[in-house]
């Protein structure tokens, strides 16, 4: 009897890899392989005619290019400036829409969620009408509204350029957010709610005591995915500023096409990736440890 159980059990076991083993090839061939070959090039000057050796060189010339610098810089401002932003926005929003009927929550999630579905290069092409200095709205608005004299140059300007980007990415990143707000907040125990509004609690505390706690799962995974999105900052850039005026907007990811696929110097590009990894997953474990460790799954 033990061994047929054994034989069973054997025979689901091989069973269940067999049906994983298209997606693992996948994850090793298309994932697994790319990353070791892009740690391994990183290493080397690699070029369209050179390959040669040259250990930490790239690394240590990241930190010595200016470009690279206000690259970095760009980058860091844009995931500061951007994720607390959407996460703020995304809970406020949920949380004023979740008690609404359920024809004012969808409606509400489908304007949201519109511009994550709409294609990268249809939103750029209506925030480049918006931003147009000549004949965008936005300069029509405010100088109507007497904010300004003259047309500004949103895009062309250094001094808004960033900014510009960065409220672009705002509108493109907080549908998600919502979204998985609106359903983690029907998962609160609203007999919780209930005891706690009966016992004298005002609106702040059932929030802070009740309801936060169990939105901290999702706000965990909000936070990562955005703060992984905010770091890989590109199409935006490209359709939009080409990383300028002067590297005003240029980010690591926009950085590093131009190095791979503009001057085909790959291994510099590949320690710029490595790096970016780096940092991601150090940020990524901050935030599992300081979030995480009051998570209730």
């Amino acid at each position: 009897m033990k061994k047929t159980s054994h034989k069973l059990a054997l025979r689901e076991t091989m069973v269940s890899y067999m049906f994983l083993a298209p997606a693992l090839l996948f994850f090793i061939v298309f994932v697994l392989v790319p990353m070791g070959m892009g740690i391994f090039t990183s290493l080397f000057k690699y070029s369209m005619t050179e390959f040669d050796f040259i250990g930490v060189d790239n690394y240590v010339k990241m930190f010595q290019d200016a470009v690279f610098l206000k690259a970095l810089r760009n980058t860091l401002i844009i995931v500061v400036g951007s994720v607390p932003i959407v996460v703020i926005f995304a809970l406020f929003v949920a949380s004023q829409t979740y008690e609404r009927s359920a024809f004012t929550r969808s409606f509400f999630r489908c304007v949201f969620f519109l511009p994550v579905v709409t294609g990268t290069v249809a939103v750029a092409v209506v925030w480049k009408w918006v931003y147009d200095p000549l004949s965008g709205i936005l300069n029509y608005v405010m100088k109507a509204g007497g904010l300004i004299n003259s047309n500004i140059m949103w895009l062309g300007d250094k001094r808004y350029a960033l900014m510009a980007i960065i409220i672009i990415l705002l509108t493109t990143a907080v549908g998600q957010p919502i979204i998985l707000y609106i359903a983690a907040m029907g998962n609160i125990d609203k007999s919780l709610v209930e005891a706690a509004e009966v016992d004298g609690a005002n609106k702040f505390q059932v929030f802070w005591k009740i309801k936060w706690p169990s939105l901290l799962p999702t706000t965990l995974y909000i936070v990562v995915i955005t703060t992984i999105n905010s770091f890989q900052c590109f199409s935006l850039i490209q359709l939009l500023t080409s990383g300028g005026p002067n590297h005003e907007t240029t980010t690591i990811m926009f950085y590093l096409y131009q190095k791979a696929f503009n001057l085909s110097d790959y291994g510099y590009a590949n320690a710029m990736g490595v790096f970016l990894a780096v940092v991601i997953g150090i940020i990524s474990f901050v935030q599992f440890k300081c979030l995480g460790s009051d998570v209730e799954y």
